[in-house]
C-alpha cells in the first residue's frame, strides 16, 4: 500500500517521520504541504478517514495559528468554516500527515506508526 506523505521539509518532526518511513520500507509519495496545501475537499476526506475531531488537524504551535487567533474559532467548531481556513495555508495544518487508503496519521508518534509495518 502506498501512502501520501504531506510534510514540510524544514520541520524536524517531518524529517524524522520520512526517515522512519524509509527505514521501514513503507512506500509513500511525498508532498510539500506549503507549496501544495490540501484542498478543502481533500481535508474533508482526510477528516472522515481519520475519525478525529477537526481541531487535531490544526498546527496549534505554529506562529500563523496564534497570529490568526484561531484558538477560539477552532473551539466553536464550525467544520465547514474550519476546513476552509485549513485549506488556505499549509502552515496551519498539523504535520506530517500520512494518508492511507482508509486511515490518516496526524503528526508523528512512532508508537502509533508501528502498526503500518503490519
Amino acid at each position: 500500500m502506498k501512502y501520501l506523505f504531506l510534510n514540510y521539509p524544514k520541520c524536524s518532526t517531518c524529517v524524522k517521520a520520512r526517515k522512519w518511513l524509509e527505514e521501514n520500507g513503507i512506500e509513500f509519495e511525498s508532498r510539500h504541504i506549503v507549496e501544495n496545501n490540501p484542498t478543502k475537499e481533500e481535508l474533508k476526506e482526510f477528516l472522515k478517514k481519520s475519525k478525529q475531531p477537526i481541531k487535531k488537524f490544526f498546527n496549534t504551535s505554529g506562529i500563523l495559528y496564534r497570529e490568526m487567533n484561531l484558538k477560539e474559532k477552532v473551539a466553536e467548531n464550525n467544520e465547514d468554516e474550519l476546513l476552509e481556513i485549513l485549506s488556505t495555508n499549509g502552515m496551519l495544518v498539523k504535520r506530517p500527515l500520512l494518508v492511507g487508503e482508509d486511515s490518516v496519521m496526524i503528526g508523528f508518534k512512532e508508537k502509533e506508526w508501528e502498526n503500518l509495518k503490519k
